[in-house]
């Protein structure tokens, strides 16, 4: 039998994070075995979808290469792949269920009912419904509807003996039936709900394995009670641990963000991403951009094997050393076997760690292709850039080693791609390093005429010079490197000096130099208004 799995995400707003790490274990499952990945959107609540929030989890699936054989944007034999296209399918099912006494009209207000579940609670009772105003017959249902009574429809649940599930994650499953509600499957309005509509597509779209997370795992009953009234092959059921709140093992929720803040490295995450589009004049509205949501990851330059990496482990492992995995050693090792059924906490730190080491993996050709297009839209650099843009890119990145995290960690350098008229003092270093100390500027100045006439510009030679110069000058180190970078950057920390005043070049290093002195004279920043 061919592996055919399932992701099918409601359109109600971005693509969640754990929504990502259910369809990687989806994807990895069929994929790994020769199988399809079939993406559906399950649209059946009009109320709650929202039809612009669809873009962007088809992009996010996209951005992260989780590729659907059949689906939106691809087709398939079992379109279409919307549930609200579905709709003669499921009163179909409907009409099955009730033939054949698996489901019935049911007509009770919802005044009627909640004073039944008050009833049970005062006795101290589980609810179950009475069934007083189930329509056995076409005259009751008529009778019920004279009283101006609306009707839904209702599986016909039994209520004695167990339900046995052999779930491929949490194993033997047992549940009393009597523990089930006659749950509605068609609302007043004909419209029907999920837990009919999922199951009527699994069938027709042939999946065999139904791999969610495990809040679904309630409603398996009512769904497998469907597939076999309705005569289905049943699917084999694995339930995934949900992906949990940093330092918890609570579910990690869009809607809790505040509560996420208060955790150090979640907050320092959020920032960092936040202070990168900022930079690329993105909107940094908190609700919409965070670490909880898939769009922030592609916004702020995160690899995608580097996310996927990170969540395949939220809930599986290899072994108890191997953390480091390609997307072809992913499909090679993943087995639902070593899911494991305990909620596993998101762990920004050690997200940022995972790309980190990505990042460095990545040749450098292959880093420079990224960084450039957050240059561009950062108005670093032109567009299309220069030809000289990526031998000098590269030389940065190089020289930036693991600084470079996140993709988007290259405008930290925008120091070296700005105008030397348009270059930014920190006015605080520039007071530390150049304008207050005693003989500071003359020190400067000496400098700048030694780089002036360095026969050669290469890291090796400036610092060799760089050296010499402390010597002649009876000076230690410190007393010159700390305000030639912050003369030539603008900034108090970076990578090598030396790397650095080779990367800008001879005339660049004098230009800013002249400039850093002049403001020393008696100008201003930038940071502070014109010279």
């Amino acid at each position: 039998m061919s592996i055919r799995t399932r992701f099918a995400p409601s359109p109600t707003g971005y693509l969640h994070i754990g929504g990502v790490r259910t369809a990687l274990f989806n994807w990895l499952f069929a994929k790994g075995q020769g199988g399809q990945f079939i993406l559906r959107i399950d649209d059946t609540d009009a109320q709650r979808n929202v039809e612009e929030a669809l873009a962007p989890i088809l992009h996010g699936l996209k951005w992260v290469g989780l590729d659907w054989d059949e689906g939106p944007d691809v087709g398939g034999p079992h379109a279409p792949y919307y549930q609200s296209q579905r709709l003669e399918k499921y009163q179909a099912a409907v009409e099955q269920l009730l033939t054949t006494g698996a489901a019935y009209r049911d007509y009770a207000k919802p005044e009627e009912l909640q004073a039944e579940r008050d009833a049970a609670q005062q006795a101290g009772r589980p609810y179950v419904y009475s069934r007083k105003w189930r329509a056995k017959t076409d005259a009751d249902a008529k009778r019920f509807e004279a009283e101006g009574r609306q009707g839904v429809v209702r599986l016909l649940m039994p209520r004695e003996g167990q339900f046995v599930l052999n779930d491929l994650v949490r194993g033997e499953v047992r549940v009393d039936w009597a523990s089930e509600q006659d749950h509605v499957i068609q609302r007043a309005d004909g419209s029907c709900l999920y837990h009919l509509a999922t199951v009527v597509d699994d069938n027709d779209m042939q999946i065999s394995h139904v791999i969610r997370a495990e809040e679904h795992l309630s409603n398996t009953l009512r769904q497998v009670f469907m597939f076999e009234r309705l005569g289905y092959e049943l699917p084999q059921f694995a339930h995934l641990p949900y992906v949990a709140e940093p330092g918890s093992k609570t579910k990690l929720s869009k809607r809790k963000l505040d509560k996420y803040l208060k955790n150090r490295d979640f907050a320092q995450m959020m920032e960092h991403g936040q202070s990168i589009a900022r930079r690329l004049g993105l909107t940094v509205a908190a609700e919409t951009f965070n670490p909880v949501i898939v769009d922030f990851y592609e916004q702020v330059g995160y690899l995608p094997d580097a996310l996927l990496n990170y969540l395949l482990l939220l809930g599986w492992s290899l072994d108890d050393k191997t953390e480091d995995f390609s997307r072809d050693e992913m499909l090679k090792h993943f087995s639902l076997e070593r899911v494991n059924k305990a909620p596993a906490s998101f762990d920004p730190e050690k997200l940022v760690a995972f790309e980190s080491r990505a990042m460095q993996r990545l040749p450098i050709k292959h880093r420079v292709a990224k960084v450039v297009p957050f240059l561009q839209r950062a108005k670093l650099v032109t567009d299309p850039p220069p030809r000289e843009t990526a031998p000098y890119v590269t030389r940065l990145l190089e020289a930036a080693g693991d600084r470079l995290k996140v993709v988007g960690d290259i405008l930290d350098f925008d120091d070296f791609f700005v105008a030397d008229e348009q270059l930014q003092f920190d006015d605080a270093a520039l007071d530390k390093r150049i304008r207050k100390p005693a003989g500071a500027t003359e020190l400067l100045a000496k400098y700048r005429s030694e780089l002036a006439i360095a026969e050669q510009f290469t890291p090796e030679r400036l610092e060799q010079m760089t050296h010499a110069f402390v010597e002649s000058q009876g000076i230690k180190i410190g007393d010159i490197v700390h305000a030639v970078r912050v003369a030539v950057t603008g900034k108090p920390i970076g990578f090598g000096l030396f790397d650095t005043l080779a990367i800008l070049g001879r005339e660049r290093c004098l230009a800013r130099i002249d400039r850093a002195l002049e403001i020393a004279a008696g100008g201003r920043t930038l940071n502070s208004g014109t010279i």
